[in-house]
């Protein structure tokens, strides 16, 4: 019978190292864990038979997706271990890591268990009083002076917005071998700025019930697999896939799937599609579609539009506000690469006519300094209707 895992409080900054050991014991199978903020309260969970549990459970890692409600994953070495490996594979080899996110998330979580696999030990960066550019470069350099052959971070859009915009976190991006990003959606300029300049950078898209990233730009990891439903859903596959929820037994029957050659599935809430070279682009999460006079607009396709085609523009949030003639009509909150310039909804709907339908095009539309983000990274969209609002 499988153990039930055994909370473990995770601790901000350096000290997060210190869950290495009962890591490298879990992956075993035969200790598994599950990870929280130490600065947080313990994990309340629904009941479960240990018997439910999948064989070779390493670690429960929590997740609330972008609904806020809290679930525990289910992880077996064997999916944790299928996606640190793979990784490896597609970005040059193993090598030594800068931690710069929070390891009790699966993204963090990641940095700890492809360092247990390629026998090293990460470096932490200490962002307990805020993520810097110049905290980073630090960092890294002390990461660099390891001589470390390859050296690898992992970032959320956020953070790497704030190292390019800063000449020392720049520079410290160009001295590692790789760069993923994910999370939430890297914005066009943001990428497109980063290639530029050098940076090697890899957009992975994945979350927990995928042990992390399993597609990097645009391509699933050799132990991955995509297929595109036909309600547009997003459908991911493969070894790194979880065994389901602890304690949820109906949203895990929702969700998950085995098929008849024993591959899992799990079936996201995104809506993709594959573009021209066959890489996977996604457009949005099914519950952000946006009805407006009956007609469904799928909000990442308008901010491909407004990234694509509206020049002062850096990144791109569309939602639905609620509209008493349509339902509900089209609304934009942007940021733009000159914080002194300016955009109005008139400007977007000119840009945008004649590429998007007419119901797309945004009535409104709001500039704010920054998109709010909920951690690790994932947009804050109720704080963008209240933007919306009292605009």
């Amino acid at each position: 019978m499988t153990l039930l895992p055994l909370p473990v409080p995770v601790p901000a900054g350096p000290d997060a190292l210190s869950i290495l050991p009962v890591l490298e014991d879990a992956l075993t199978g035969r200790a598994p864990v599950m990870p929280y903020a130490a600065d947080g309260p313990p994990p309340l969970v629904a009941p479960h038979d240990p018997a439910d549990l999948p064989e070779g459970l390493a670690v429960a890692v929590g997740t609330s997706g972008s609904t806020g409600r809290p679930k525990w994953v289910l992880l077996t070495a064997e999916a944790l271990g299928a996606s640190a490996d793979a990784t490896h594979d597609v970005i040059g080899g193993s090598g030594s890591w800068l931690l710069a996110l929070p390891a009790h998330h699966v993204a963090g979580l990641q940095v700890l268990v492809r360092s247990l696999r390629a026998g090293t030990t990460p470096l932490v960066l200490d962002s307990r009083d805020g993520f810097t550019a110049a905290g980073f470069a630090r960092a890294a350099a002390r990461l660099e002076a390891t001589g470390a052959s390859r050296r690898y971070t992992a970032l959320v859009p956020t953070q790497l917005g704030r190292l390019l915009a800063a000449q020392d976190g720049l520079d410290a991006l160009l001295g590692f071998d790789g760069v993923l990003v994910g999370g939430s959606a890297t914005p066009q300029a943001m990428h497109r700025e980063a290639l530029e300049a050098g940076v090697p950078l890899r957009l992975t898209y994945g979350m927990s019930e995928t042990a992390g990233g399993c597609v990097y730009d645009g391509v699933p990891l050799p132990t991955s697999q995509i297929h595109i439903d036909n309600d547009r859903h997003v459908v991911l596959g493969g070894a790194t896939v979880a065994h389901g929820y602890l304690g949820e037994p109906g949203l895990t029957a929702d969700a998950f799937s085995t098929d008849p050659e024993g591959v899992r599935w799990f079936r996201t809430d995104d809506l993709g599609r594959f573009d021209e070279r066959e890489r996977l682009v996604i457009d949005g999460r099914a519950d952000d579609v946006i009805n407006t006079g009956g007609l469904k607009i799928t909000p990442g396709v308008v901010e491909d539009a407004i990234a694509r085609h509206v020049p002062d523009v850096l990144d791109a949030i569309v939602i639905g506000m609620p509209d008493g003639e349509w339902g509900e009509e089209v609304c934009a909150a942007v940021t733009l690469l000159d914080p002194n310039a300016h955009v109005t909804a008139r400007d977007v709907r000119d840009q945008l006519r004649g590429i998007l339908p007419d119901p797309a095009l945004p009535r409104r539309v709001v500039t704010l300094p920054t998109i709010p983000h909920l951690a690790p990274g994932k947009p804050d969209r109720a704080a963008i209707r209240l933007a919306l609002q009292g605009d």
